[in-house]
């Protein structure tokens, strides 16, 4: 099962990857502007979407769901580049570099999910899509109040953590949407 997952997660990440491109070609890398605490809002607007849609069982701007959560993938592996070069990356323009960053960011991520999967038995396949909403959710609310923390943590995993998680769920979501589809 762990070969289909890895197929399917890539297939995921080819997608997003392909929107990151497309987008630091056009805009360059201009949301190194943003402080971390703007991309976790960011993240904070895709995710509350995507759960009011669930709920409600209806929407009225014409974007796709799958557009949501692939913005959440992006934002978290933006995130993570700005957390890696610090405040030093505001306002420097990245490039091609941009890219390379977005690669080792979403490795990272990947090996993660690998390890992750093999504890815990793919046991995300038995989850609601719902459920990845709330998590993605709940870990947007920790990097928060982190961040009101100055970074500061006592027993918990810094912001990085939350992040890979945050992409972890979001590809999950994607991969039982497409199953369901």
């Amino acid at each position: 099962m762990i070969n289909k997952t890895i197929e399917q997660y890539d297939n995921i990440l080819k997608a997003c990857k392909d929107v990151f491109v497309k987008k630091t070609k056009d805009y360059g890398t201009s949301w190194t502007i943003l402080r971390p605490s703007s991309l976790t809002d960011q993240m904070f607007i895709k995710a509350q979407r995507i759960r009011t849609i669930e709920e409600k069982g209806e929407q009225k701007i014409d974007e796709e769901i799958d557009d949501e959560f692939i913005a959440l993938i992006n934002y978290g592996a933006m995130a993570l580049i700005q957390t890696e070069l610090g405040a030093d990356i505001n306002g420097k323009e990245l490039g091609e570099k941009a890219i390379q960053f977005y690669d080792k960011k979403i490795e990272e991520t990947k090996d993660l999910m690998i390890k992750k999967n093999h504890d815990y038995g793919e046991a995300w396949r038995s989850m609601r899509t719902s459920s990845f909403t709330d998590l993605i959710l709940t870990k947007i609310k920790r990097i928060k109040q982190i961040e009101e923390n100055k970074g500061a943590t006592i027993i918990s995993e810094g912001v990085e953590g939350n992040y890979y998680d945050i992409i972890n769920y979001a590809i999950f979501a994607l991969i039982k949407l497409s199953e369901a589809a």
